[in-house]
Order: structure tokens, then C-alpha cells, then sequence
């Protein structure tokens, strides 16, 4: 029978190893969190063969002692703790001790480094298993690592190593996602002797670009919210720009990347209502927090957080996600190009004037809005105001009135698809079924929340076949039904009579309207489509309700529909996370046809 005895030191550094060393990348995040967290203005970080075979890094920071360097490959010895009240406000990206000390287990490591203050600097190496004395090294300041061979002394671990590309990769992510935290500090990624990455000192948005691209900048909205003792800051894709895999997926918390169930849940819940099922939305987001209220000492790689007030920072995020994305009007499309924006700049030429200008009453808003007088519904709609000819030599007034609608006036329709129309900057198209979707699901949103969807009686009740689920359906759910707008009664066993349905979709094609809202309500519940499946409902109803394609519309109803999209929030996506319009600037115009040239 086996005794019980203590491990060697040896073999639990490499137990730990296999917890906190994964793999090269692993290894690379707990340097880079050192070289950070000792302060240092500039890292460079050289890798060979994925970083199997060398992981070095180099730094500026204030560097270890001689007398300390020894500890520093001690299990559980760190300076950025010392009692219980610390754990409890880590401010640090390191703080377990157990880092160095396991991958010195399973790797050939040589520690170099100068203090600020000390004459020279002192190195000492590891091998395995047996540690040198310091001895001096020609190091000018900071910090060098070199980390050689990973896992040469355990063989069975070596093996589940991937190829050198793929080791790479997430030795490059792990570099970006310490880039991204750390604007303030340069940072080089060197593989196989070649530059990779060079990423000097700059403002976070501009490390956001250099690290995802211009593209991702430019199709971003900002997100700037504050609490009493909560900041969240940082970029988000509009959902037009979402992407197949979740590939930019940044979420900091005190700097330190983290990956949290919480805070995936609130970001889905705020981008569900405007992206597609099968896309993913893409984000760099800072949470600054009080370091009391967050507990990072969860898991050895420190990716995992436990929040004090859970609940409530999930509405924060929720919220503050949820007004960056709905804000409407915040891209302008360019050409080849999309330019992510606060304000709409006026180009500088003479303002068009509007055209076909003329009074637009308030029926053709409520013909093609359905709009009443209810108390959900928005501040009513003036009618487009008149440009009379007499005005068009007042340059102020014409460009005050084309500022105050970025979507300009309608030119026309083309193919009886899309509307065209012109704004101070240049050319703008909108895709009206899609628009008018949008407006029509806030609406009924809105209506709902009120509990006061207005119904609109038919002349005619429609009266159409439906199987027997579809009599059960509304024999059962009569209330939920009252609750969505519709009065429905049943004839006979075999046939339905819709009497009664909401005010926004009296030219809906009530038939096949009825039949998909029945088909929910039968597969999800009474229940669940009036709480979790809310939004889907509400999408069905208001994609019937939306103007369909090879539907002519007058420039009086296209401007309707275009200061409707003005004033509703996330217009520029519809329910499906596609973009509802784009513009082309009347520079892009002029370089297709090569004016100036």
C-alpha cells in the first residue's frame, strides 16, 4: 500500500505547468503581464518556430534585483501582493507567484535584468531543474526572458503541441489582446527573425485600428457610459459589420482580458435585437471597475472574473451597448469605404436644393406609417418644409435646412427597390423595404411595451382555411392575440374569420400574416411570445407590414419614409442586421469619372 508524502518541489512546478503553461502562448501572456505590470514603455517579443523552440522577451521596466532573481523563480513569491486586503483589490495583472516558476519547470530559461538604480545587470538560468547562481549580464536596463525548448523534458506534453503555424496564432493573439489594453506602450512581435507587428505608443482607438484594421474603426460606434463607480469605454461593430466567427471579441476588465459568461450574455442580449442569428458581433470594450467589486483569483489564468454585483452590471452593459448601437444616423458609407461618425459634416459645395419640394400632409404619413395619435408614437412629424425658388440664393438657409436632415431629399426610385436621394455630402440609397422594416418593428415594440398596440377594424373580415392546430391556437390564446392587435374568430372547425388586426399592418396580406403569427405562437407558447420571443413576433408582424419591393412610391412618401429613419433608432440596420442605406460622397462620384483629371 502506497504512503502518503510530500511532492517534490520539481514535480509540482510541473503539475502547475500543465494548468498554467498550456501552451508557447500561455507562456507569452504570463511575461508580457510582468513586463507590463513593471511598467515598462516598450516590449519586444522574438519567437522562433511558433514559440516552441525560443520565447523571448524584452522590456524597459524597472527590472529585479540581483539578490531577488532567485525568487523570482520561487513558487508563490511576488511583489505585487503581501496580506488578504491585497487579493481582495488586485490591481496588477500578476499576482499568484506560480508563473515563472512553472515554465522554468518545463523549458530552458534565462532571467537577465537590471534594476533602475544597479550598475549592471545580473542574469541567472534555469535547466529543468537546476538554477545558477547570478552572474553579471551586459543588459543596458529592464528585463530580458528567454524561454527555450518548452516542455523538453516532458515528452508526452511536447507532443500535443500543434503545428508552428498554429502555435503562432495564438501566440499573436495573445500579443493583440495585450496590445489592445496597453495604448500607452510600444510593442514589437518578432517571428523567425521577421516583424510581424510594430505598434508604437498611441490613443486607444488608434491601437484598436492598428491592431484590427482601419475597416473595423471605421465601421465602429464609440461606446463612452459611466455609473457612480463604473466606466465602460471602447469600440463596437455596428451590426452591418458582424462577422462569421467570434474572432474580435475583446472584453477588458481593469485592463485584464477576460472572458465571462455574464458579460457575453449582456453584449448578446444588447446586439439580439439588430444581427443576424449566424453572425457574430465584433468589440474592444474597457470596464473600469473598483477592484473590490471584481474577484480575479477565480482560475490560474486569471481569464475568469466573479463580479460583487452581477445583476446589475449586466443591465449597465446592456444599456450602455444598447444606446451605442441604436443611436441612429452614426455611419456614413463612402465609396469603397464606411466611415463611422458622431456628426454629418457638410461637404463643401453650394447645398442641392430639395426636389419636387412640396407640402406633405399627414396622411401620407399615417398611409404609410400607420401612425395615430397614441402615446407611444414619437413627436409628430412635420411635413417636409418647402425651399422656395425665391431662397435659393441664401446659401445659410439651404444648408441649415439640408443639415438638419442627414439623409437629404428623394431624388427617385430605382428598380422599385431602392430610394435615391441627395444630402449635402453626396449620393444616398436606401433600401425601403428594409428601412420601412425597422420603423415598423420599433413601432410595434413601442406599442407593445404600452400594452396599446392600436387595432384597425376591416370593412371586410378576412376569412381564410386553417387546420386544426390553427382553431386550437386561437380558441386558447385569445388574450395573448387581443394583446398583439388582432381579433380573430372562429367560423367553423376548418375556417377562421381575422376581423380586426394592428393599425401598422392593415395592407399587410392579412392571410398570410395570421397563419405565421399563429405558427409562433403554437411553437413557442403564450408565454414565451410575449417575454423571450417578443422580438421574434414583433419581426414577423413587422416584416408584412413593410413595404414590398416594386411598390411605387411618391417623392412625398420616399421623404416620409427618409425623415421616419431620421428619427428612429437603429435605422441603419433592419431586424436581420443588414444595412438599410449607404452613401457615396460626391468626392467618390467625381473620382469614378476621373473630374479634376
Amino acid at each position: 500500500m502506497s504512503t502518503i508524502k510530500p511532492l517534490p518541489e520539481l514535480l509540482i512546478n510541473q503539475i502547475a505547468a500543465g494548468e498554467v503553461v498550456e501552451r508557447p502562448a500561455s507562456a507569452l501572456k504570463e511575461i508580457l503581464e510582468n513586463s507590463v505590470d513593471a511598467g515598462a514603455k516598450k516590449i519586444t517579443v522574438q519567437l522562433l518556430q511558433g514559440g516552441v523552440k525560443q520565447i523571448r522577451v524584452m522590456d524597459d521596466g524597472t527590472g529585479i534585483a540581483k539578490e531577488e532573481l532567485l525568487l523570482a523563480l520561487t513558487r508563490h513569491s511576488t511583489s505585487k501582493i503581501s496580506t488578504l486586503e491585497d487579493l481582495h483589490k488586485i490591481t496588477s495583472l500578476g499576482f499568484r507567484g506560480e508563473a515563472l516558476a512553472s515554465i522554468a519547470a518545463v523549458s530552458r530559461l534565462t532571467l537577465a535584468s537590471r534594476q533602475t538604480g544597479q550598475s549592471h545587470a545580473w542574469q541567472i538560468q534555469v535547466d529543468g531543474k537546476s538554477v545558477s547562481q547570478p552572474e553579471p549580464s551586459s543588459l543596458t536596463s529592464g528585463t530580458t526572458l528567454d524561454v527555450n525548448d518548452l516542455y523538453f523534458n516532458i515528452p508526452a506534453r511536447r507532443k500535443f503541441l500543434k503545428s508552428e503555424a498554429t502555435e503562432l496564432a495564438h501566440c499573436d493573439e495573445v500579443f493583440k489582446r495585450i496590445a489592445l489594453s496597453q495604448a500607452g506602450i510600444e510593442f514589437v512581435l518578432q517571428h523567425n527573425g521577421k516583424v510581424r507587428r510594430q505598434l508604437r505608443a498611441a490613443s486607444s482607438a488608434q491601437r484598436i485600428q492598428s491592431v484590427l484594421g482601419e475597416e473595423f474603426g471605421q465601421t465602429a460606434a464609440f461606446v463612452d457610459e459611466r455609473s457612480t463607480d463604473i466606466y465602460l469605454h471602447g469600440m463596437v461593430a455596428l451590426p452591418a459589420y458582424a462577422r462569421s466567427s467570434r474572432d474580435a471579441q475583446y472584453f477588458f476588465v481593469n485592463n485584464r482580458f477576460v472572458s465571462d459568461k455574464l458579460i457575453s450574455h449582456a453584449l448578446r442580449e444588447a446586439y439580439r435585437d439588430v444581427l443576424h442569428l449566424d453572425k457574430h458581433p465584433a468589440f474592444v470594450l474597457f470596464l473600469d471597475i473598483d477592484p473590490e467589486s471584481v474577484d480575479v483569483n477565480v482560475h490560474p489564468t486569471k481569464t475568469e472574473v466573479r463580479f460583487r454585483e452581477s445583476r446589475a452590471l449586466h443591465q449597465f452593459i446592456f444599456h450602455a451597448i444598447n444606446k451605442a448601437l441604436a443611436s441612429p444616423n452614426k455611419e456614413i458609407k463612402t465609396g469603397e469605404s464606411v466611415q463611422a461618425t458622431r456628426s454629418f459634416p457638410a461637404y463643401p459645395r453650394a447645398a442641392p436644393t430639395q426636389p419636387n419640394a412640396v407640402s406633405q400632409p399627414a396622411s401620407f404619413y399615417r398611409t404609410l406609417f400607420g401612425t395615430e395619435t397614441n402615446s407611444y408614437q414619437p413627436a409628430p412629424i412635420n411635413p417636409v418644409p418647402v425651399t422656395p425658388v425665391e431662397k435659393l440664393d441664401q446659401p445659410a438657409a439651404a444648408q441649415e435646412e439640408q443639415d438638419s436632415h442627414p439623409l437629404g431629399f428623394a431624388l427617385g426610385q430605382l428598380h422599385g427597390v431602392y430610394i435615391l436621394a441627395q444630402n449635402t455630402r453626396g449620393l444616398v440609397v436606401v433600401d425601403m423595404h428594409a428601412a420601412h422594416e425597422r420603423i415598423m418593428y420599433e413601432k410595434l415594440k413601442q406599442a407593445l411595451d404600452h400594452h396599446e398596440i392600436p387595432m384597425q377594424p376591416l370593412l371586410i373580415p378576412v376569412t381564410f382555411y386553417a387546420d386544426g392546430l390553427e382553431v386550437a391556437v386561437v380558441e386558447e390564446n385569445q388574450t395573448t392575440l387581443d394583446q398583439l392587435g388582432f381579433e380573430i374568430a372562429i367560423l367553423s372547425p376548418t375556417t377562421l374569420a381575422v376581423r380586426a388586426v394592428p393599425a401598422t399592418l392593415q395592407h399587410a396580406d392579412i392571410a398570410q400574416l395570421t397563419h405565421d403569427i399563429l405558427r409562433e405562437i403554437r411553437e413557442y407558447g403564450a408565454s414565451q411570445i410575449l417575454t423571450a420571443k417578443r422580438n421574434e413576433i414583433l419581426a414577423t408582424m413587422a416584416c408584412h407590414g413593410a413595404i414590398r419591393a416594386n411598390r411605387k412610391l411618391t417623392i412625398e412618401e420616399m421623404n416620409a419614409l427618409l425623415r421616419e429613419m431620421e428619427i428612429t433608432e437603429r435605422a441603419n440596420q433592419c431586424n436581420h442586421g443588414r444595412p438599410t442605406w449607404f452613401e457615396t460622397s460626391l468626392a467618390d462620384l467625381d473620382k469614378l469619372f476621373m473630374r479634376g483629371k
